[in-house]
């Protein structure tokens, strides 16, 4: 078992804080651009707009 501090961590595209890695994101990890589904949904309505 890994440690929180030994995951690979990245950027949000939106907010700009750094997440970890998450089990669920095990198989698309290289696709995640954001930390959490507010920030995905903020990403569209700005460009929409």
């Amino acid at each position: 078992m890994r440690r929180k501090g030994d995951l690979p961590t990245k950027t949000c595209a939106q907010c700009g804080k750094p997440f970890a890695w998450r089990k669920k994101w095990e198989r698309v990890w290289d696709e995640v651009r954001y930390c959490s589904d507010r920030c995905r949904a903020e990403a569209k309505r700005g460009r929409a707009g």
